[in-house]
């Protein structure tokens, strides 16, 4: 290698581009056993964000199931999840386009089983010996908030439909006991989310398929319950965060009594924000497999589920998702600092870890990634703040003596959710260029407890905000960024948080806001009825809270904001409408301040479409350019900065 040129931060040039990325990257999601043959999704941009699913056979052949132009996606509450399983090789699926589920036997097309309805399907269960399939139902057909409801579905005429369970707001995870005679299912109800009180719920099944009375086993309005699974010999597991922390307990099969599995100060759970999520299952009712994380790190075990006692198994992984377990075969999600997110198995009796998809086909030389550093800083009220620190490398260059990197600190959505360790590529852009990037896992944010993710109740918009300046100015402070070039970007609730932060604090230079809220009360009012509520306790109740609302919504104190800022829409964006950004920007213009906007058409609540992908990645890499005054080293495509 060749001695490092000498170039400001932010003009290197980097072989992580934004064709790179989006050319041979997939999205991976929902893993699903059905005999010894593994199933997953897979999100392409290149097919327009497409979700086809995959299977790969005992011998390890690899083949796309459901052919185009069908699209493997439901969209129950909004966000969707768990949109197929499958049943002796029966693939039963959830189609975006027309929301009906249709079922393919192995070697034909798909075939519908629903009507067409305005109703959507998600979290399927297929119940055999009665000849059906089991689901969360939501019905659009009348107007106001759509119904929510388990219903079983025949699978001979899936016009035959029973509703088994209603008058929730919100159902989730129905599962079916290994003998079939019970099912059990969680619940929750406005205001709440699933990750601020649900219930579990168990029933006998009827001799006619109806539910027979129902239990109440744990949770309830101050007691979130995550993923209740039946273990091989019949008992019922489930995670709760009723000790402050989302731990794994079970039910007595005979005495309804509620033990705890593996006591510890780490999450075994998640927050709900879509169906299908898993961390645990059963190699055997004496071995459990789970994946939890203490300090943002996730790591693998084994509890064995007589003595309670936690074994961690070592692999290269620092995150999670979708584990799902066949005998000694663990598959799962997987992503580590240095590898793209992978499909990976795991052989319990050999050890051997076998990568069977990943996510890139982007090879990239460690010398060009930043390493991520956890960091824990000063923020209000006495108390600390974490997130994850990538300081700026590229084997290629170094910086001019005494010039300090510009800081891009990201703002994750949710709020209820949390930054990863795990090799982002979107970050690595950033660094192999020049930028530092802090990932900000702010008061709010899961990981940590229960009562860390409560900080944030009646204070969104004053404790992320503070968090996330507080974070830069500490990188600051131990001189490890230019304090005069911090930007700030996120998308959703980050988008809101980083438009409160140029908005109500004097820290950061310049701003990117991708699909974020401006408005909270025209949030309160037009959202999705899964989000509807949210805000009762992350602001207040509206409209008694209206005051609040008018005053941490940054569309109303535009006058405060006295940096350039740039803004991404989806605009057929339902979660948060393009309205809120086009008012944002056309107050901007109207003030003088440098503002850019580029809508995407096509795209919903976060972009899909690799061309988009690309366009918004370099768009704000050339925005920051322009305010920051470095010259990058690619000939990117301009953005048009009104006021600059």
């Amino acid at each position: 290698m060749s001695n490092p040129q000498i170039a400001p931060y932010g003009s290197w040039k980097s072989p992580i581009t934004s064709d790179a990325i989006v050319a041979g990257s997939i999205g991976l999601g929902q893993i699903f056993w059905d005999n010894q043959t593994l199933y997953w999704l897979e999100m392409r941009p290149q097919e327009a964000g497409r979700n086809v699913l995959v299977s790969r056979s005992p011998q390890g052949e690899i083949q796309d199931i459901v052919p185009a132009p069908f699209n493997v996606r439901t969209r129950v509450c909004e966000y969707g999840g768990g949109a197929f399983t499958v049943r002796n090789g029966t693939v039963y699926f959830s189609n975006f386009s027309d929301s009906r589920l249709y079922h393919q036997p192995p070697g034909e097309e798909p075939q519908p089983l629903t009507p067409e309805a305005n109703m959507r399907y998600a979290d399927f269960t297929v119940d055999t010996p009665r000849g059906r399939l089991i689901a969360v139902r939501e019905d659009h057909t009348s107007a106001g908030e759509p119904v929510t409801s388990l219903v079983s579905i025949n699978l001979a005429d899936g016009a035959q439909m029973r509703v088994l369970v209603a008058g929730e707001d919100f159902y989730a995870t129905p599962r079916l006991s290994p003998d079939g005679q019970h099912l059990c299912w969680l619940s929750w109800n406005h205001p709440n989310m699933p990750w601020d009180g649900t219930e579990l719920w168990v029933a006998q099944i009827n001799p006619d398929g109806s539910l027979g009375e129902t239990h109440h086993v744990a949770g309830g309005v101050n007691e979130s319950i995550f993923q209740p699974q039946w273990s091989p010999d019949g008992t019922l597991y489930f995670v709760s965060d009723c000790s402050g922390w989302w731990n794994l307990y079970r039910s007595h099969p005979t005495t309804g009594t509620i033990e705890p599995v593996c006591e510890m100060s780490a999450e075994f759970g998640l927050p709900q924000w879509v169906f299908g999520m898993s961390t645990y299952g059963f190699a055997s009712s004496s071995q459990l497999i789970c994946t939890y994380t203490q300090s943002g790190i996730w790591h693998l075990g084994s509890i064995n589920l007589t003595t309670g006692i936690l074994q961690e198994i070592t692999t290269p992984y620092t995150s999670f998702s979708s584990l799902q377990v066949n005998g000694d075969r663990v598959a799962f999600i997987g992503g580590s600092p240095t590898e793209p997110t992978a499909i990976a198995q795991y052989h319990l009796d050999s050890g051997e870890l076998q990568i069977l998809r990943k996510s890139t086909t982007l090879t990239v030389d460690r010398a060009y990634l930043s390493q991520p550093q956890p960091v824990e800083f000063p923020t209000e009220n006495g108390l600390s703040a974490y997130g994850i620190f990538y300081p700026p490398n590229n084997q290629d260059y170094i910086a001019p003596d005494g010039e300090l990197p510009p800081l891009l600190v990201k703002s994750h959505g949710g709020p209820t959710s949390s930054a990863g360790s795990s090799l982002s590529l979107s970050i690595q852009y950033w660094t192999s260029r020049g930028f530092a990037v802090l990932d900000v896992n702010y008061g709010g944010s899961t990981g940590y407890g229960r009562e860390y993710r409560q900080r944030l109740e009646n204070r969104w918009g004053i404790v992320d905000v503070d968090d996330c300046a507080n974070g830069a100015k500490y990188l600051g402070e131990q001189g490890w960024v230019d304090s005069n070039r911090l930007a700030i970007a996120g998308g959703s609730a980050g988008g809101y948080t980083t438009l409160c932060a140029l908005t109500y604090r004097d820290v950061f230079k310049a701003g990117a806001s991708y699909y974020g809220v401006s408005d909270l009360e025209a949030l309160a009012k037009e959202t999705h009825k899964f989000e509807s509520r949210y805000l009762d306790k992350l602001v207040g109740p509206y409209p008694e809270a209206k005051q609040i609302y008018i005053e941490r919504s940054p569309i109303h104190a535009c006058d405060r904001i006295s940096c350039p800022v740039i803004f991404f829409q989806g605009l057929e964006d339902k979660i948060v409408p393009p309205n809120q950004a086009e008012a944002m920007v056309n107050a901007l213009k109207q003030k003088g301040i440098p503002v850019a906007y580029l809508p995407f058409e096509g795209e919903q609540h976060g972009f899909r479409r690799s061309e988009n992908i690309k366009r918004a990645l370099d768009g704000e890499f050339y925005f920051y350019s322009r305010i920051f005054g470095f010259e990058p080293a690619e000939n990117l495509e301009p953005v048009t900065i009104d006021n600059f």
